[in-house]
């Protein structure tokens, strides 16, 4: 594999639509509202963008350095792993994934906020720099969140909570209570694909002290966990539909019955191995359920 292919593959590019899921809702939901802008839009999509390349980078580099990417891991082989990447470039390229974040995010909030709303402005750059914080502190350092089993908190709060509430903000410049519940569904799908991830490595994870939540649930527990994710995920976002009396949106419900299906495959897995390719079916369940979702806000 050629260095620019490394590069590209230690970017994870099947992240990536998930990674924006929470923004498509936001703007859906903005939308709803009467509320919508191009430049917000696109701004909003390559600061999250960003932030997800820049935390690829770190797990590759994180894990890299901890050992936990050895010869006992599942899944694909890491940059870092490889021997293609060496650590020091891995670090610079965190540093220009971090800058390219950081500019941004300055042109999203300078477009949302102006020079008019200077404590908005504020609260979303510190926002901005605990999102980048939080990125690299997931594998990097000694006191990795990551490897204390705090991942999913930080999943749900990023990818859910902040990435729908705050993108809808950022169009409203308000703050509507019932968006609560899209944004808890769109972070427990994206705390499933993580929990996913981690039944699949738990067993490296266990080897490499990465003390995952998954390796303090054990297998059994975890897959109750999952159901749990994904079932509740699909109610929360029922009850918005209902409550909202958004009732085309209810289209977007379709998008579950692939994650019903996923769920019974979990239930009769075996080998964690086998568990990879439905990562890819939840990451991109998610991405359709907020695309689906965007789009009819549109109509």
């Amino acid at each position: 594999m050629t260095k620019f292919k490394t590069w590209v593959s230690a970017a994870r590019l099947r992240t990536l639509p998930l990674s924006i899921s929470g923004i498509l809702v936001g703007t859906a939901l903005a939308k709803w509202e009467g509320y919508f802008s191009y430049p917000i839009f696109v701004f909003a999509l390559l600061t999250t963008l960003g932030l997800q390349v820049l935390s690829n980078f770190a797990n590759d580099y994180g894990d890299g350095i901890k050992g936990t990417d050895n010869e006992d891991r599942v899944g694909p082989m890491r940059a870092i792993q490889s021997g293609i990447i060496s650590h020091q470039e891995m670090k610079i390229g965190m540093i220009v994934a971090s800058f390219f974040s950081i500019i941004m995010a300055s042109l999203l909030i300078y477009t949302a906020f102006g020079s008019e709303n200077f404590l908005f402005s504020m609260l979303f750059f510190l926002l901005g720099l605990a999102s980048i914080a939080a990125a690299i502190k997931y594998t990097v350092g000694k006191s990795a969140y990551g490897y204390r089993g705090l991942g999913d908190v930080f999943v749900f709060l990023f990818f859910g909570l902040v990435s729908v509430l705050g993108s809808h903000f950022l169009y409203t410049h308000s703050f509507n209570f019932i968006a609560i519940l899209p944004a808890i569904s769109i972070g427990l799908l994206s705390t499933a694909v993580l929990n996913l991830n981690n039944m699949r490595d738990q067993e490296s994870d266990a080897k490499a002290q990465k003390n995952t939540l998954v390796v303090f649930l054990g297998a059994k527990k975890a897959k109750r966990y999952h159901y749990f994710l994904i079932l509740f995920a699909f109610i929360c976002f029922t009850l918005f539909i209902l409550l909202a009396q958004f009732y085309r949106s209810a289209w977007c419900l379709l998008a579950f019955v692939p994650l019903f299906i996923h769920l019974k495959t979990v239930k009769e897995n075996t080998s964690p191995v086998l568990l990879d390719p439905e990562l890819k079916k939840v990451a991109l369940s998610t991405f359709a359920i907020s695309l689906i979702f965007l789009i009819l806000s549109f109509v």
